[in-house]
């Protein structure tokens, strides 16, 4: 019985070691590969990481401080372009552009000279600005936002591109203007010009602006701001809001004729704005009438023609076309003149012309004006000349003669009848 009791309590040993053998087997298989799964998950965690970084660091990387802006139709821009080595490794990359549009113009350079190629440098991990873009927009463009696309090509498709958003606007924000309507006048030598401008502030804030202007030797320009009667060298124009003024131009009074060019500039602390004005000098015009002598008298006797000389003198700076002679005399008398038209007189010449005038036959002795003139679609002069008109001395023996018989006639009926 004892033995069977030892016998069950080895047996029963046994089959508890034979189990507890079988559970320690069958749980080491779970834990190797329990740890074999873990090696492998933290194998895949380190590849992907790795990866990840070199896609990430690799190549080179382009970019400005200011990709999209706002400008007007025909200025020029430019860009400050940045250059970073992603990978630590030094790169020479071609630049080119990508896209642009139709009739744009760009190009890259220096601080000096027109580039192509920029060297990135690995020990700088950012190479900063080491180009510029330079953009220059047509005069003739609609309004919109445009694309330019810039790339950077170090080879191996390490490539990096910068797209430039361009926002063309006739008034750029911000920025101000000064204008005037009609900047172009023309006149005669002695004229004063008047401009009326308009400065706009399109800014936020109020602005100063300082008046001034670029014209020939000799002219005076001056700032009037509108509703007032007082120069200023200055004004002050609120934000967002624009003021009239009128700008004076006076030409020296020996001014030759020609166009000229008078440049005004408005110059704030943020900003210069400018204007160019145009005044063309037609010259003066001015002819005179006169004789040599200055004398404006002559005798005539009726019914006889007397030739008087004149002088015709151009006063003005500008030659003179198609001068007309023209007279205003008593009533049946008449006046011609040698050349009634004088095709060309230029400027600061004279010309001699003769004049005929004939008393009307039944004009009696007496004083007579008669007025002469020159003139053309510019300028014109008259004199106005005292005839005295006489009688021939050959009339005057016969009025005598009929006077001394009319006596003797008297004296003989006087001596025949007087001593009745």
């Amino acid at each position: 019985m004892w033995k069977m009791t030892y016998l069950r309590k080895k047996m029963g040993a046994g089959v508890s070691a034979a189990m507890l053998s079988g559970l320690v087997l069958a749980a080491s298989p779970v834990t190797v590969l329990a740890d074999t799964a873990d090696s492998s998950t933290a194998a895949n965690t380190v590849n992907t990481t790795t990866a990840s970084t070199e896609a990430a660091g690799s190549g080179i990387d382009m970019s400005t401080d200011y990709p999209g802006i706002t400008i007007k139709p025909g200025e020029s821009t430019n860009f400050s372009l940045d250059f970073e080595s992603l990978s630590g490794d030094s790169y020479d990359a071609d630049l080119s552009i990508e896209s642009i549009p139709e009739g744009w113009s760009g190009y890259f350079k220096s601080s000096s000279t027109e580039i192509s190629m920029v060297h990135v440098d690995r020990l700088s991990k950012d190479s900063g600005s080491l180009a510029t873009f330079s953009l220059t927009l047509p005069d003739e463009i609609e309004e919109g936002t445009y694309s330019v696309v810039l790339k950077a090509d170090a080879g191996d498709d390490d490539v990096a591109e910068l797209e430039l958003k361009i926002s063309v606007n006739a008034v750029a924000s911000g920025q101000g203007s000064f204008s005037t309507e009609y900047p172009e006048q023309q006149g005669a030598t002695g004229t004063s010009f008047s401009f009326d401008a308009t400065i706009v502030n399109n800014r936020g804030i109020d602005q100063s602006y300082s008046l001034s202007s670029s014209a020939p030797t000799g002219w005076e320009v001056s700032f009037t701001p509108s509703s007032e009667s007082t120069k200023v060298a200055s004004m002050t124009v609120e934000g967002e809001s624009s003021e009239g003024l009128t700008i004076g131009v006076v030409p020296p009074e020996n001014v030759e004729k020609g166009v000229y060019t008078i440049s005004c500039s408005a110059v704030s602390a943020n900003e210069t704005l400018s204007v160019d004005l145009s005044v063309e000098i037609t010259g003066t015009y001015g002819v005179s009438l006169s004789t040599p002598s200055g004398r404006l008298s002559f005798d005539a006797y009726a019914n006889d023609e007397t030739a008087v000389t004149l002088s015709i003198e151009n006063t003005g700076n500008v030659d003179l076309e198609n001068l007309n002679l023209t007279s205003s005399v008593s009533s049946d008398w008449e006046v011609r003149f040698d050349e009634s038209t004088i095709e060309l007189l230029e400027a600061g010449a004279t010309k001699e012309i003769t004049a005929y005038v004939t008393p009307d036959a039944n004009a009696i002795t007496g004083d007579y004006v008669a007025s002469l003139t020159v003139s053309n679609d510019e300028a014109s002069s008259t004199a106005s000349f005292r005839v005295s008109v006489k009688t021939r001395t050959s009339w005057g023996i016969v009025a005598v003669a009929i006077i001394v018989v009319l006596l003797a006639g008297l004296g003989f009926v006087f001596k025949k009848y007087g001593r009745r």
